[in-house]
């Protein structure tokens, strides 16, 4: 009797009842969460992209989600078949872990323009202190960087000049610049011009010493990129270790992977070594994250 009751088919609808009852009794946070995850998601894309100087409507930014999501889990149940639960177990995981995939992409995007911002403060600021020795007003230093500069700077100093003949006040501009370019380099330049604006100064001379402070800032931090891209390499490649192994027994072998997707035992100790396998990733990018 209890070895008919312990039958996968029997635990399956066991754990499919308790998931249906914890789900039940936690509806308004699991709702929440899935609003989050879709309308939130998709409200942050937008608000990245606006940022970025990029167009994009609520409709468009919603379709990528989906597709990013479904084609690959289609993709990859198709290639599991006939063996239909790792097509499943498998779709399912690359269908939400591509869920997160536009978002992570934009991320990546923004993050990249705010370096390329930075690297190119060097000059601009520069620009900016000569002209202003010369003789120029710092409104008119600025229009002579977004004429000379390429993007992004170019665009985020026409953006802070829009808002000036708006009847923003220059520190106000400023101050919505530190907010658009998220970034160390960006804060300092801020703060130093609504600071000058406010008390009087030389701000020629402190353009020139966040510049050099800027460039030495870069040299470090390539140093580190440099020395850290080995055990970011070494760290990716273990992490996918387990993976690739596994996609080699079950493509010569299917039957030797069968009893982990057929069995309760084999169930529990894959998820138990997937959350170990995930954990594991998570330490190794925090390992070889350093901030300069």
């Amino acid at each position: 009797m209890m070895t008919q009751v312990f039958t996968p088919m029997g635990l399956a609808v066991t754990i499919g009842f308790l998931v249906f009852v914890i789900a039940y009794m936690n509806a308004p946070r699991f709702l929440e969460w899935l609003r989050w995850q879709s309308i939130g998601n998709r409200d942050y894309i937008i608000e990245k992209l606006e940022t970025m100087f990029i167009e994009a409507t609520p409709n468009q930014v919603l379709g990528v989600m989906i597709a990013s999501a479904l084609v690959p889990g289609l993709l990859v149940f198709i290639l599991c078949l006939p063996n239909l639960i790792p097509g499943v177990v498998f779709g399912s995981a690359a269908a939400v872990l591509m869920w997160f995939a536009p978002k992570a992409v934009v991320n990546n995007i923004f993050q990249r323009r705010v370096e390329r911002f930075n690297f190119q403060m060097i000059d601009g600021l520069g620009l900016m202190a000569n002209g202003m020795k010369s003789g120029l007003s710092i409104v008119q230093a600025l229009g002579m960087v977004k004429n000379e500069m390429p993007n992004p700077l170019s665009q985020e100093f026409d953006y802070v000049l829009k808002q000036t003949q708006l009847g923003v006040s220059v520190e106000e501009a400023f101050l919505n610049l530190a907010k658009r370019v998220p970034s160390e380099d960006v804060s300092m330049f801020v703060t130093a011009v609504v600071i000058l604006k406010e008390t009087g100064g030389n701000l020629a001379e402190t353009f020139e010493t966040i510049v050099y402070t800027i460039r030495e800032r870069i040299k470090v931090h390539q140093k580190i990129s440099a020395m850290m891209a080995q055990n970011l390499t070494q760290g990716v490649i273990v992490f996918c270790m387990p993976f690739g192994l596994m996609a080699m027994f079950y493509f010569s072998d299917p039957e030797f992977l069968k009893p982990m997707f057929t069995t309760p035992l084999g169930w529990v100790l894959f998820g138990a070594a997937l959350f170990l396998q995930l954990v594991g990733g998570f330490l190794i990018y925090k390992a070889v994250q350093i901030k300069v």
